[in-house]
Order: structure tokens, then C-alpha cells, then sequence
């Protein structure tokens, strides 16, 4: 006979994670099929998968250091989904994560898995910035209310598990999309999933997965459902950006970032606290959108998709392009280029996952990808292979440079064929010289001699050509060497860090000294380098 639990420890907590990332493992392609709302973009299983993915990791983190506690591991798994959140559905189970969190913390019983489960359906809803029924905050509130008298820890899990089915059930007969498409919301679905995962470790028993035509109803004609709970109903042309950034902020401010954001998009969802938010928002004007977050504290790990003319239901574009970019300034350029990108914060280079998951969010059956470094080449490499093997056309330009990934961009023609297309853009990025300017942290021997802390590098393909004291007299020393070779467009990029008078002052050395030379400048935005130099 299968043992019960009559808490929820620390072990319980790591089992729950691992079973939850199987589960979503198992249904994630088809909780991807069926998501129509409020983004008919294919990915709300696998927005589900990473972030509970994260969560697990942050777990595993905490029993790899010490003996964790139970209110340890509860605290790790929700901080890590709120570190990970993708999309809406994501960013609503961490939040639900959070709130749970914020209950068991105390005790790890029935009675305290019951308030848990009301006190995340409570925060979720309030993170929401106009809730909808017929999403995941109706399931989560469902599960909640078939729990609330409490009971064994067992019997509220059951009991939440069976009120989430019965509410995602219903779900079609809450919002019209869902009902045109003839399928439960996805992101709901999801949920079940966890909660069936919670069941399972608590219980010892494995739960009986539904029969798919329980969440396809009759008569449907293909699987296409919805992702959240987030902003009314969906229309055929919605924002053309999905923005989702980590934000260090206080309370004062994320309010007032929220207001504005709110007036700017939709889908907006905004959790966390203690000074760490995650923020989610569908808008037109991504940089705008960055920008708020500038100004309420300090934005990092930004992720900006094009949702590349996502219609109700959408079909899997022909051709993307998917562009490492190292600030936040050039993710809004490159996405307004229609391009999918991969933030590489300072120090922080993404691993090879992340590259895989940026194509599968770029939805298309061809991607170009464009790691814009050097040093990214191996991890883009088998980030292409892994994402071959899943069926996807990938061609890797080998650009070192955001600059060159630009000049990629630039000639890029989705309509013409992808061998050709990628040919004309191999060769934009191979004619354009690339340097940039950096700040020596430390005495060393370099290819131009010895530098010193402080000094002014300008690296010239790679290599350090020039040692400076100033920014722009090394800025314009490194342009004139590259400009000898001749030229006729230079492509400056100005991090937000950078004095704003270096790109005035270059635009009029170029100007006054290269007559058929033209130039072109970009903001960087933060944690890009101080200059990138771009000459073709």
C-alpha cells in the first residue's frame, strides 16, 4: 500500500519539482498545440517546462550546499521560477509558486497546504494587470476553493488536483476563443499537470493522466488553445513584441512602472517583491517598454520576441533570424528587425539552452542564427545541431561582432531562398571590419604592450591595437586605422554608460576627414560594451 506524507518536507519539496518537470516534460508539445490565448505563439508548455526547469535547479542548488530545510527548499523553488519565468504562464506560476511559498513557509501540513494554495490564487490575480476568466487564474482560484475546509495534507492535494480539472473543464465556456478552438486553456492545463505532480509525492501514487479527448472537445478540428490569464479578449492583430525582463526595483516604483507599461501594451504581469520583480508585457515599442524599466531600477536579463504577425492561430513562419546581442539597446533594434534575441549580459554568455530555446520561440521551419562572438561559437554550434535534430533548418553565420550581425540583418530577404539568404547575409557580416573599445580591469601584457588598470583598449577584430587614456582619442585613433583600409559606412554603438558627445564627436571626425564615408549610430543601451565600430 503507497505510503502518505504528513508534511511537506524538504524532500518532498525536491520530489515535487522533479515530478512537475517530467510531467510538463511529457505534455509540453501538446500544451504548446493548444495556445491560442492571449498569444496564439505555440509555446506555453515549454514556458511552463523552463520555468519550472529553474525552479528545480534552484532546489538542487540548495541540497547541493547544505541540508536544506523544507522552508529552504520552498523558498529556492519559488525564487527560482521567479528567475526563469517565460511568458505569461510562466510568470503567473511563479507567482503562484511565491505565494505558496509564502504560507508553507510556516507549516507544511494539510490545513497550511490549503491557505498556501489561497494565498497563491490571491497573488496571482493581484499580479494581473486586468484578469480574465477561462485561464490559469481560474484554475488556480478552483483549486483553491475545493480545498479551503483544509483536511490530511493528501486530501487537500487530491482536493485541489480534482477542482483544478473540473475548473479547466470549463474553461471553454468562460472564453470565446478557447470555445471557437474547442479547447481548454493551456496554460490551466499546465497547472493541472503541477498539481497532479504535488499528488503523486504526496500521496505515493502515480494519477491517471486524462484521455486527450477530454481536453479537445467534440468537434474541435485541430489543437490550439490558450496560454493565461492576462488581458481581454484576443484579437487577430495584436503587439508585435513580447518584452519579459528580471527588474531590481522598490515597491514605489513598480507601481508606477506598472501604470506606465499598462498604457503602453497589454498582457501585462508583474510579480515578485523584496526588491526582485519579474516583468512581463506584449507591446509595440519594446525599447520603450526596457526603458520604463530603466527608470523604476535596474532591468537585466531581458528577452525581446518578435511575434513575427502572430495571427489566432498561428502557423510556423517559413524563416527567422536569431541574434545574440550584448545590450539591451540593440535587443529592441534586432527585434524590431524581426529578429528573436539572446541577451549575453556581462560575464553571463548564454549556454547552448538558450540558444535552443530562442529558436524554438522564433516558431519557423528555417533559422539563421547569429552569435555575434567569437567565443560563442562552439555553443552555437551545438545549439544548432540539437535544434537540426528537432527538425528545425538552422544555418550558423559565424559573426563575431554585433556589428556584423547587424550588416546581417540588413541585407536579409525572407522571401527569396534560405541558401540564398544566407549567402548575401554571410557576406554582409564577412565585409564589415568590427572593433570596440574596453576598459582594462587589471595590469597586463597585451598584442599593443603593457596596459594598466583604467586604461582604454581599442580591439581591432579581436585584437588590442590601441592603448588609450581617454575614450575619444582612442576612439578616433582605432577609427582612422580601420578607415585606412578604406570604407563607406561606419556603424557606431553607443552603450548608455558611454558620454553621449563620443558619437557626436566621431560623426564629425568622420564627417570632416572621410567626405564619401557616412555614418550611422545606434544605442547600446545598458551593459553593452562603451563603442562598438562597425566599417564596411
Amino acid at each position: 500500500m503507497p505510503q502518505t506524507a504528513q508534511t511537506l518536507d524538504a524532500a518532498a519539496v525536491r520530489s515535487w519539482c522533479v515530478r512537475a518537470l517530467d510531467a510538463l516534460g511529457r505534455e509540453r508539445e501538446e500544451i504548446d498545440a493548444i495556445n491560442v490565448y492571449p498569444i496564439a505563439d505555440g509555446d506555453t508548455g515549454t514556458n511552463l517546462y523552463l520555468t519550472v526547469e529553474s525552479a528545480a535547479q534552484a532546489v538542487e542548488a540548495v541540497f547541493a550546499a547544505e541540508d536544506p530545510d523544507a522552508g529552504d527548499a520552498i523558498r529556492a523553488m519559488a525564487h527560482g521560477a521567479l528567475i526563469g519565468a517565460r511568458g505569461n504562464s510562466g510568470t503567473i506560476l511563479s507567482q503562484l509558486l511565491r505565494g505558496m511559498a509564502s504560507v508553507l513557509a510556516d507549516g507544511r501540513d494539510g490545513d497550511h497546504l490549503a491557505r498556501s494554495l489561497a494565498a497563491a490564487a490571491r497573488a496571482a490575480r493581484e499580479a494581473v494587470a486586468h484578469p480574465v476568466e477561462g485561464t490559469i487564474l481560474s484554475v488556480a482560484g478552483a483549486a483553491a476553493e475545493a480545498c479551503e475546509r483544509g483536511g490530511s495534507l493528501v486530501a487537500v492535494a487530491r482536493g485541489a488536483y480534482e477542482g483544478a480539472r473540473t475548473a479547466l473543464e470549463a474553461t471553454p465556456g468562460q472564453l470565446a476563443v478557447l470555445r471557437r478552438a474547442g479547447v481548454v486553456d493551456a496554460g490551466g492545463r499546465g497547472l493541472v499537470a503541477v498539481l497532479g505532480a504535488l499528488v503523486e509525492v504526496v500521496s505515493g501514487e502515480a494519477q491517471v493522466r486524462p484521455a486527450r479527448a477530454a481536453h479537445r472537445p467534440a468537434g474541435a478540428d485541430e489543437a490550439c488553445g490558450a496560454e493565461d490569464g492576462s488581458d481581454g479578449p484576443a484579437e487577430p492583430a495584436g503587439p508585435a513584441f513580447e518584452v519579459i525582463y528580471l527588474l531590481e526595483a522598490e515597491d514605489a516604483a513598480v507601481e508606477r512602472l506598472r501604470a506606465r507599461l499598462d498604457a503602453m501594451g497589454d498582457s501585462l504581469v508583474v510579480v515578485g517583491g523584496d526588491g526582485l520583480w519579474n516583468v512581463h508585457v506584449h507591446v509595440d515599442d519594446a525599447g520603450a517598454a526596457v526603458e520604463a524599466g530603466v527608470e523604476a531600477g535596474r532591468p537585466y536579463r531581458i528577452r525581446i520576441t518578435h511575434f513575427s504577425g502572430v495571427t489566432e492561430v498561428r502557423e510556423r513562419m517559413q524563416r527567422a533570424v536569431v541574434a545574440v546581442v550584448p545590450g539591451e539597446g540593440l535587443a529592441g533594434l534586432c527585434a524590431e528587425a524581426g529578429a528573436t534575441t539572446v541577451l549575453a549580459r556581462p560575464g553571463e554568455p548564454p549556454a547552448s539552452g538558450e540558444l535552443v530555446d530562442a529558436i524554438r520561440r522564433a516558431h519557423a521551419r528555417e533559422v539563421v542564427l547569429l552569435p555575434n562572438d567569437t567565443d560563442l561559437r562552439h555553443t552555437a554550434g551545438a545549439a544548432a545541431e540539437q535544434a537540426r535534430a528537432e527538425g528545425i533548418r538552422v544555418a550558423l553565420i559565424p559573426t563575431r561582432a554585433a556589428v556584423q550581425g547587424i550588416a546581417a540583418l540588413a541585407v536579409h530577404e525572407p522571401d527569396r531562398r534560405f541558401d540564398e539568404d544566407v549567402v548575401a547575409m554571410t557576406a554582409a557580416a564577412g565585409a564589415t571590419r568590427y572593433a570596440e573599445l574596453a576598459v582594462a580591469e587589471r595590469r597586463s601584457f597585451t598584442s599593443a604592450g603593457v596596459c594598466q588598470a583604467g586604461d582604454v583598449l581599442g580591439l581591432i577584430e579581436g585584437d588590442v591595437a590601441v592603448i588609450g587614456q581617454d575614450l575619444t582619442t582612442t576612439a578616433r585613433t582605432v577609427l582612422d586605422r580601420m578607415l585606412s583600409a578604406g570604407g563607406e559606412l561606419v556603424t557606431l554603438i553607443v552603450a548608455d554608460e558611454t558620454p553621449p558627445s563620443l558619437a557626436t564627436t566621431l560623426e564629425r571626425h568622420v564627417r570632416d576627414t572621410y567626405l564619401a564615408v557616412d555614418t550611422t549610430t545606434y544605442r547600446g543601451g545598458v551593459g553593452a560594451p562603451p563603442l562598438l565600430i562597425g566599417v564596411e
